[in-house]
């Protein structure tokens, strides 16, 4: 695996290389040995060649240390005997120690969560920062964890400017309503003082553009009319202003969407999509770029 770091030797950046059957960083340049016997911190992995049980786990140590979890998920367990043993004295299953069991289901719902949205692990890390604070300070006592969870992975979107709708949040979240996630957004932002700011229109782009199968040149072309409208002052909500102008883009390309389409791809409603279209109409224009369209065409747009 080659990456980029200094060397003390060439006395320069470059790019070294690390050995996983020694442990090593090597420098390309040089040879320098750079660092030796690194942990690998990721799951051992062996193949049991010998073990006919093909339902056998092959996960020797299990998953890298949370550094957000107080006993590294250690949990005891006595084991739970049949009815009969009971006189022997043995004694029923009982969970020992387990102070993490809130955090650790928390952070498997957000990690489940963050899965099925695509979401990057950074985003994922975030949202669990959050939701331990959540908490250590019951700020959402009483509420679901699902719902809890939601909201952590949502604000997460939304401060690392990659926003994901509620309607989004879910769909993926055990069947917890938006109104319930929005609640415990509401909460978490005011007692924990988080700061998330405002959604941006470029934040939807690329999904909503992948969902409808949209070429590179038109996805362009619909980048460079959000950066021109946001300098508009139309006061719609920003899904809906990108649902028009990218019903607007298509219109002037070879592949037209239909209004339908992009209300499914956008979750907005077409004659919400109208009534932004008409917003942005007399501006269209000073909007679409001449690259991609000339004025000819332009004028043929239909008028909303």
């Amino acid at each position: 695996m080659e990456s980029e770091s200094y060397c003390l030797g060439c006395k320069k950046s470059t790019e070294i290389v690390v050995d996983n059957r020694s442990g090593d960083t090597i420098c390309t340049d040089c040879g320098l040995v750079l660092e030796a016997w690194i942990i690998q911190e990721t799951m051992e992995w062996r193949t049991f060649t010998d073990d006919s049980n093909n339902d056998r786990d092959p996960n020797r140590v299990g998953q890298a240390e949370n550094p957000l979890l107080t006993c590294a998920n250690l949990i005891t367990h006595i084991s739970n005997p049949k009815p009969s043993d009971a006189s022997k004295g043995v004694l029923p299953l009982r969970r020992l120690h387990d102070p993490d069991a809130v955090f650790i289901r928390g952070f498997d719902m957000i990690a489940a969560m963050a899965d099925r949205l695509g979401i990057v692990q950074t985003i994922q890390h975030r949202a669990g920062e959050i939701y331990k604070r959540v908490e250590d300070h019951k700020t959402c006592r009483g509420r679901k964890v699902d719902a809890v969870s939601a909201a952590c992975l949502f604000i997460a979107c939304r401060e690392s400017k990659l926003s994901r709708t509620l309607k989004e949040f879910a769909m993926v979240s055990n069947g917890v309503r938006e109104k319930e996630i929005n609640r415990a957004v509401d909460i978490i932002r005011k007692q924990l003082e988080v700061r998330m700011g405002s959604v941006q229109i470029g934040e939807y782009v690329g999904r909503f553009c992948s969902y409808l199968g949209m070429h590179k040149k038109t996805v362009k072309a619909v980048h460079e009319v959000v950066r021109r409208a946001e300098e508009l002052d139309v006061r719609r909500s920003p899904k809906s202003v990108l649902a028009a102008i990218i019903y607007m883009i298509t219109q002037l390309s070879d592949d037209k969407k239909s209004l339908r389409d992009v209300s499914i791809a956008a979750e907005v409603a077409e004659g919400t999509i109208k009534k932004s279209y008409k917003d942005l109409y007399p501006h269209v224009s000073s909007l679409i770029p001449n690259w991609f369209a000339n004025e000819e065409d332009i004028k043929k747009l239909c008028d909303p």
